[in-house]
């Protein structure tokens, strides 16, 4: 099937640009910096995107607006991070296109930028939303169908561009299989994603547009074929008179892209790895100590009560169980992150027996990480 061949393809990317992340500062030897990000103002040129009662106001020229603002301090603030816009004026540019110019700048971050709306509604729902890329599971709640209305707005944009139906492979908006295969593409970069999208909705919360609807996992198209961390932005609803005019407003634009520069800070220091500690030095005959026999005791090898240490390999909304084929036979631990669970397994309560550990279990998960374990929450190490 060509959609398959499709996704393949990206995740063969996707391997490869694993290599490019950062162990978020947390004790890698040679971090690396978060040095470019792609910022994508939604729609364009014929594509207006959402249009306001009055027929004044076009999704376009906003969000080309708070994304020019965005790209404008994070130049500023970050003189060394190359800023790329997908578009910088009134044109159209493909959905495959904007992530083409991602992935061809192996950008370390992906920012997409729109507003969402509802029709045959007077004022209807408001706030704003933080998409990354999966698929919403709970059906049975209204969120669900909201949110598919809202991926299929946004990925119809395919069928205004000329012979969508060849160069998009068989993928149809409207048609719930050709979503099956997004599924597959979650544990890459899902984690990274879902850090800046907390970012994004901690620091929008309260702002100009003061209600958030929380961070989802939809099949956007454009988050699937992006090989980076990504997130969707909904700045708020066009349909609410309320949202609206902050959206239209020169000090509700400013909040917004602000907010987005603030959520950018702390998700580059994260990156980074800026206020992190320094990395544990340990001695070389430690690091060739066998996992059976116990080290002697140093700030890496010493146990700590209530910690250990694991080879992140996974994390999804979804339940895995004991035995599952994906685990290739290797016991784990889920650990829960709101609707998030992440899955570690090679677990040791000294850092050197699970490097080992971790030194072997990548070359079976090439896109797992050393972690610390901890009162619920894991830190990344390496």
């Amino acid at each position: 099937m060509d959609i398959l061949r499709n996704f393949l393809a990206v995740l063969s990317a996707a391997a490869i640009s694993v290599g490019l992340f950062p162990a978020f500062g947390q004790g890698s030897s040679s971090p690396i910096k978060l040095s470019t990000v792609v910022i994508d103002p939604g729609h364009g040129g014929k594509d207006a995107g959402c249009i306001s009662p009055s027929g004044k106001t076009m999704e376009k020229t906003v969000v080309l607006d708070i994304a020019k603002r965005l790209a404008g301090k994070i130049r500023a603030g970050y003189p060394d991070v190359k800023v790329i816009m997908t578009r910088s004026d009134d044109h159209f540019v493909e959905l495959q296109g904007r992530a083409d110019i991602a992935n061809r700048n192996k950008a370390n971050l992906f920012i997409s930028i729109h507003v969402n709306s509802v029709d045959g509604k007077r004022s209807g729902p408001n706030g704003y939303s933080v998409h990354i890329l999966g698929q919403y599971t709970s059906r049975n709640k209204d969120l669900y169908a909201g949110n598919m209305d809202v991926v299929r707005r946004e990925n119809s944009v395919i069928t205004m561009e000329d012979d969508y139906n060849t160069k998009y492979e068989g993928f149809n908006p409207n048609d719930p299989e050709s979503y099956i295969f997004m599924n597959l593409m979650q544990n890459a970069f899902l984690e990274q994603s879902f850090k800046f999208a907390q970012h994004v909705d901690r620091e929008m919360k309260g702002g100009a547009i003061r209600s958030s609807r929380g961070i989802s996992q939809d099949p956007f198209y454009v988050l699937w074929r992006t090989a980076m961390p990504a997130v969707l932005v909904e700045c708020g609803f066009m349909s609410n008179p309320d949202d609206r005019a902050a959206l239209v407003s020169e000090k509700g634009k400013e909040k917004i892209a602000s907010d987005l520069y603030d959520a950018f800070c702390a998700y580059k220091k994260e990156y980074d790895g800026v206020d992190s500690p320094a990395p544990a030095v340990s001695a070389p005959k430690q690091e060739q100590a066998e996992p059976s026999v116990k080290p002697e005791a140093t700030p890496e090898s010493e146990p700590q009560t209530g910690a250990y240490y694991a080879t992140q390999v996974l994390v999804s909304s979804k339940e895995m169980k004991a035995g599952d084929p994906f685990f290739k036979g290797n016991k784990f631990s889920a650990i829960r992150t709101g609707r998030l669970i992440k899955y570690v397994i090679g677990e040791s309560e000294y850092l050197a027996e699970a490097k080992k550990n971790y030194e072997v279990l990548k070359k079976s998960f090439p896109d797992s990480f050393l972690v610390k374990v901890e009162n619920g929450e894991t830190t990344r190490i390496r």
